[in-house]
């Protein structure tokens, strides 16, 4: 949203489904707007912005147009876990289903082999009948197959789908609970890594697209965006306190911009401003 002069006042989301991107003759994309619904009901006309006019983030692209989510280039991925996810679901919910089946020694009929089914399924199935006794008769037997989360590589195949989807976002596994492959020694190295290898990226293209979009072309040599990362070094004081001594000997910071930064007062004599 502009006032009168042009200037940005506001930044107003704008879903992506209602976005249809234009690559204009002059090689600039246009985004046209169609509101599809809104507070007091979608207006369905459309409204074309410039590329000036929009600050937009794209992921990784195949046309240089829009982004692709990285949910739809791994799809594969996600609807392994999903299938991982469903089956656990459904050994825990069938209980025995998957570990043994039952023979007869003679035919039954439809309808006793059904109200079987219904009888087994009643009583020993789900995690509240687990390890309930079990009692034949009419020459049903039961039959182990042996086939269990364990032989099947379940919980392996679980964390293995944590650790895929967390590749897949670029982000160590220790940020998301999986502490599976992190110890305290490592955590530190995780959170500098997280900061540099994932965070980083996006920072250098949200800094890049407010100076493109947001920042008129007479307000950029006084205005941009930066992101400070310091507080990532928070949990480290020795890499912290080694900065702000590097920072302060080759005059880059004073004694009292230190302290400020730390969130300390300033001295109360005056050498804290050499």
């Amino acid at each position: 949203m502009t006032d009168g002069r042009g200037a940005p006042v506001a930044l107003n989301p704008i879903p992506w489904s209602w976005v249809s991107v234009q690559l204009l003759p002059s090689g600039r994309l246009a985004y046209d707007v169609t509101e599809i619904n809104a507070l007091y009901g979608g207006t369905g006309r459309q409204r074309r912005l410039l590329q000036g006019e929009v600050l937009h983030l794209r992921d990784r692209t195949d046309e240089g147009l829009v982004g692709k989510s990285r949910l739809s280039r791994a799809r594969s991925v996600i609807d392994a876990s999903a299938q991982v996810q469903q089956f656990a679901n459904s050994v825990y919910r069938n209980g025995v289903a998957p570990s043994g089946i039952l023979e007869a020694d003679e035919r039954i009929e439809d309808n006793q082999l059904q109200r079987l089914k219904d009888q087994f399924a009643r009583a020993f199935s789900g995690a509240n009948n687990a390890g309930s006794a079990l009692v034949l008769d009419q020459g049903v037997k039961w039959k182990q197959l042996g086939v269990s989360p364990e032989d099947a590589e379940l919980l392996n195949s679980r964390r293995f789908s944590v650790e895929e989807i967390a590749r897949i976002f670029q982000v160590p596994p220790p940020i998301i609970g999986d502490l599976s492959h992190g110890t305290f020694t490592n955590t530190e190295t995780v959170g500098r890594w997280f900061a540099t290898n994932t965070l980083s990226p996006w920072i250098r293209k949200i800094e890049a697209e407010f100076k493109r979009s947001v920042f008129s072309e007479a307000s950029r040599p006084t205005h941009r965006l930066t992101f400070d990362m310091s507080a990532f070094l928070r949990g480290d004081p020795e890499q912290r306190w080694a900065a702000h001594k590097i920072a302060a000997e080759t005059g880059i910071l004073d004694l009292n911009e230190i302290r400020r930064i730390e969130g300390w007062n300033p001295r109360a004599d005056a050498g804290g401003d050499q």
